[in-house]
């Protein structure tokens, strides 16, 4: 059985319809083994992809294949994150608490120097 990326990515629920599925593959948003893909790419078992939706990177490991979308339960036999996904992603998600409570909220306003250092940090993550 061969199902396409951007078909396999909307089974698997990761993207509502597959032109959105298929908009992120294009804009460089999924890696295929490490690699930027086609929308038309043939997805394997035991293949890794990165999917980037956000400030939110799943890296996953295909399980099984499938190209009808079903329910959310069935939809998520067909993938496993990665343990250092999952712990990346719970740190980033308490970060983003902590900013929106004020907890890690500067006391003024950031200046020139301090918006740089920002910007770096936020590419840090992002990468």
């Amino acid at each position: 059985m061969t199902v396409r990326l951007d078909k396999w990515l909307w089974a698997a629920r990761f993207f509502k319809t597959r032109g959105l599925a298929r908009s992120a593959i294009d804009g460089g948003h999924v890696d295929y083994n490490g690699t930027r893909a086609k929308p038309s790419k043939n997805v394997e078992v035991g293949a890794q992809l990165t999917i980037t939706k956000g400030q939110t990177r799943l890296v996953v490991d295909v399980l099984a294949l499938s190209d009808q979308r079903r329910g959310a339960p069935e939809a998520q036999l067909l993938y496993a994150e990665t343990e250092a996904s999952k712990t990346q992603r719970e740190e980033i998600a308490l970060r983003r608490k902590a900013m929106a409570a004020g907890i890690m909220a500067p006391s003024t306003r950031p200046n020139k120097k301090d918006r740089r250092e920002l910007t770096r940090l936020q590419r840090q993550e992002n990468s």
